[in-house]
């Protein structure tokens, strides 16, 4: 095929790719509030994770069944490969709550944050492994300088051995967190976001819901403030925030989307800053300087 034959193939692919990555940084930004929810909630951590997936799924199942109603293919299941690493993400994603709530509880929040954010090494490690994902030595290079903006980032606040069990819980959370992302970009290519978010949500508040009673935590808000802080969390974190990342791996590499959503401790500090009244450090500036070049790196080394 010629170039100019290729070009109209190509326009609408950078297009989407463009519009992905602009979804991306809505999703950190949406997801980067969840720590303040958290923090603010009146329920107990784990429980505050099984409410933002149950109270994120009604919206998530209408979203998917007005795809089925409009004869999408893709807004089905299908084949039991797809089924299986659905039930894989809403499993991982249900680890990656809880374990990331379980270290904030043993570990300091600074700690917890920079071993959760390795999750992009775990990605990009096993997308090259089992799917074969071209890495460059730039997209490397750019993967590495995150990291070292995440240890910037969090490195005011670190406490070195504090607790090596929150540490390792911080350490399965992004181990958890690299199962789901890899799993729903698999899914993701058969598969709407409608009903690959509709699925995993489900199965992770299944599993969450039975952790947190095991966990004997405070199940229910005591005011309609915190009843309010748990809709907003799941509607801004899951809702949007997440389903935006289930659209946008349809659409770039796994690891390319990984080190972009390093962008929400940065969104986090920020609004811990604006809202809880919570000071901005250097290293807290210069760390985010630093992830925000990386990811610019990381694009245009990963196309």
């Amino acid at each position: 095929m010629s170039d100019a034959a290729a070009e109209p193939l190509v326009k609408p692919i950078l297009s989407k790719q463009r519009l992905a990555i602009g979804a991306l940084v809505l999703a950190a930004c949406a997801i980067g509030f969840s720590p303040i929810f958290v923090r603010l909630s009146e329920t107990g951590p784990v429980a505050t994770g099984f409410y933002r997936t149950a109270l994120a799924l009604p919206i998530l199942i209408a979203w998917s069944i007005g795809e089925r109603r409009m004869h999408r293919p893709a807004a089905e299941a299908g084949s039991w490969r797809n089924r299986l690493l659905i039930g894989v993400a809403g499993f991982c994603f249900a680890g990656d709550l809880a374990t990331w709530h379980w270290a904030i509880k043993l570990t300091p929040v600074a700690n917890a944050t920079l071993l959760a954010n390795l999750a992009p090494i775990f990605v990009t490690l096993g997308a090259a492994l089992f799917f074969k994902e071209r890495v460059t030595r730039g997209f490397a290079l750019a993967l590495a300088f995150s990291v070292i903006g995440s240890v910037v980032l969090a490195s005011a606040h670190l406490a070195v051995g504090a607790d090596l069990a929150g540490d390792g819980w911080a350490l399965i959370t992004a181990l958890f967190y690299a199962g789901y992302f890899l799993a729903l970009s698999r899914v993701r290519i058969e598969v709407s976001a409608a009903t690959a978010m509709a699925w995993s949500t489900g199965l992770s508040a299944l599993w969450l819901l039975p952790l947190a009673l095991f966990d004997g935590e405070t199940m229910l808000p005591a005011t309609a403030h915190g009843w309010a802080l748990l809709v907003g969390l799941a509607l801004i974190a899951q809702v949007a925030g997440q389903s935006l990342v289930g659209w946008a791996l349809a659409h770039l590499p796994a690891s390319y989307s990984s080190v972009s959503l390093l962008l929400q401790p940065v969104v986090a500090a920020s609004l811990a800053w604006a809202l809880l009244g919570e000071p901005l450090s250097w290293q807290q500036g210069v760390g985010g300087i630093i992830i925000l070049t990386s990811i610019v790196a990381a694009r245009r080394a990963s196309r």
